[in-house]
């Protein structure tokens, strides 16, 4: 096969490919989630990550008990906890890191729902306990203002007998019942804190009555799955509430079955309730109608379809394994992304005059080229950009931007390269067809080991870094790979056409590729001529000697001697 037909084959083969990514995205846009066609055709193009669209940092802080600082592996599990519970809520690309060994950084790019933020904000710790004592609780409006109250420290806080059970009033010690008469649900702020093991005083999540409840007998751990839905009556027919269905794993159904067993005897009394409590407030105390062994319950309440999602949600993902209280959280406005995203495409725009400016320098009408193979792999760049962004969630943040211009040097790298190695061709005296042939096949491993170099650097920061960074080692490494396509498959090709157009092939003053310009000289088999006799005084002849290889020169200089002795 000639060159040109293979360089029509690889241009082919180029046109191809982008057309199948571009088909792959519009495909995949279309059959995204969306109705409206201004919705879609926004989709089309890449998301934007926080720094450049705006959107919600929330900065959570772990508060463990004693102040004793989180485990690696407690907060690598709570930022997976978060990741899903973020992706379930509409925001599958938020950034979440951890930071100084107790924070977790939130990044929610774009208008995040509020239930997205709560879902984020809340521990989500589930746990069912027995109902001890309950009662309406005082409204805030009559003057109970807003100020914890703390019992006498002269009650006694230990029981005058052990517990038989949960559901046993022998734990409710004198302090325990001054605390529950005198508590302020108007100032119950943090009781996501409480021990497991002991009982605990709370409120309704809505603040309308208070509790007193018994140690924790089912955690939230044991649930396997959590689903909402409408609830339905004995006939089988929707009722139109909405609920949130459990299924408890093993030993959940095991500890469930106990409490069901225990409590539908204590009919006609407060502690026939057990409560359900999230985050350490109540947001259900149903009665124990019946013994429930086969690990299956239904919490009601006042759920809307949102609201019960999300808590299904939170309750499936799991609890995060130490709570945590919000230090900060920021909105970053959008027209701030905007001016950052125009300044990222200032800066990439200069870079792209700068290495074109050289280009016309230094290779005349070879500029063209560099020009038109950065065109195809800016289109190939927007292309794997667009589909990683609505098939993986990926966004744009600036320290992507700020890879792509940097890969704008990698590629012209690979051209200067190429282009050096068939103007060295050329001086050695071969036509253009041969020296792009013979150019390419030397100029080829020198970019694959560059772009191998660099690729082996972004994989390795991607590995380890962590946030932005990873965002600057992701689309270095594809523009690095993107480079070996265009270089393989565009430039190469279009130097294998141009080489058989008279402009280039003639050696043309302005096409950067002439010979007698670069120094071109003769060479028969077995000898090398003098440079000064191919034009003594010339700029080729200048050209020539510079450029001379070490064996050239020896050649010469024993020539010379050989002169100067006969």
């Amino acid at each position: 096969m000639t060159p040109k037909h293979r360089a029509r084959r690889a241009l082919i083969g180029l046109v191809v490919v982008i057309l199948a990514g571009v088909a792959l995205n519009l495909v995949g846009v279309l059959v995204a989630p969306g109705s409206t066609f201004a919705v879609k055709s926004q989709s089309l193009l890449p998301k934007l990550g926080l720094d450049l669209e705006g959107g919600t940092q929330i900065i959570l802080q772990a508060a463990t008990e004693g102040g004793k600082q989180p485990t690696q592996d407690q907060l690598d599990q709570s930022v997976t906890i978060i990741r899903q519970r973020a992706a379930a809520g509409g925001s599958p690309d938020a950034q979440i890191s951890t930071q100084g060994g107790q924070f977790i950084v939130v990044s929610l790019p774009g208008t995040p729902s509020q239930a997205t933020i709560n879902s984020v904000r809340e521990s989500a710790r589930m746990d069912f306990r027995p109902v001890l004592l309950t009662t309406a609780a005082p409204d805030a409006s009559a003057g109970t203002g807003d100020t914890p109250y703390t019992p006498p420290a002269s009650l006694a806080n230990t029981p005058s007998a052990k517990p038989t059970n949960g559901s046993d009033l022998s734990q409710v010690t004198p302090y325990l019942q001054n605390l529950y008469d005198n508590f302020n649900c108007a100032a119950d702020t943090d009781p996501g804190a409480a021990d497991a093991d002991k009982p605990l005083v709370t409120c309704q999540d809505d603040r309308s009555a208070k509790y007193l409840l018994g140690p924790v007998e089912v955690p939230g751990t044991n649930i396997s799955d959590a689903t909402a839905g409408l609830a339905t009556n004995s006939q089988g027919a929707s009722t139109g509430a909405w609920v949130v269905n459990l299924t408890f794993n093993g030993t959940g159904t095991t500890q469930f079955a106990t409490i069901s067993e225990r409590l539908v005897k204590l009919t006609g009394t407060v502690q026939n309730q057990f409560a359900i409590t999230l985050d350490g407030r109540v947001i259900s105390a149903p009665t124990m109608n019946a013994a429930i062994t086969n690990g299956k319950a239904e919490i009601s309440g006042n759920f809307t379809e949102d609201s019960s999602k999300r808590l299904a949600g939170q309750l499936k993902f799991g609890a995060l394994p130490v709570n945590f209280t919000v230090q900060s959280q920021n909105t970053i406005s959008a027209t701030l992304g905007s001016s950052q995203l125009l300044a990222g495409l200032i800066a990439g725009l200069i870079g792209l005059i700068l290495v074109f400016g050289y280009a016309v320098f230094q290779y005349r009408a070879l500029a063209s080229v560099v020009l038109a193979s950065l065109g195809m792999s800016a289109v190939l760049t927007f292309i794997v950009l667009d589909f990683l962004s609505w098939r993986e969630g990926y966004r744009l943040s600036l320290a992507g931007v700020t890879g792509i211009i940097v890969s704008i040097g990698i590629t012209a790298d690979s051209f200067i390269v190429y282009f050096e190695r068939i103007r060295d061709e050329l001086r050695e005296g071969r036509t253009l067809e041969g020296a792009v042939e013979t150019g390419w096949r030397r100029a080829r491993r020198t970019v694959l080991a560059s772009d191998a170099v660099n690729l082996l650097a972004a994989g390795v920061l991607f590995a380890l870094a962590v946030g932005d960074v990873q965002g600057f080692a992701l689309t270095l490494g594809l523009s690095t790979l993107i480079d070996v396509l265009v270089v393989t498959l565009f430039t190469h090709p279009m130097l294998q056409l141009l080489a058989r157009r008279p402009f280039f092939a003639d050696g043309h003053a302005f096409s950067g590729l002439d010979p007698r310009a670069l120094g071109a000289v003769y060479r028969g088999r077995g000898r090398f001529r003098d440079p000064a006799i191919a034009g003594a005084g010339t700029r080729s002849a200048g050209e020539a000697l510079r450029r001379q290889t070490i064996a050239e020169r020896k050649a010469a200089e024993s020539g010379s001697d050989r002169k100067a002795r006969s």
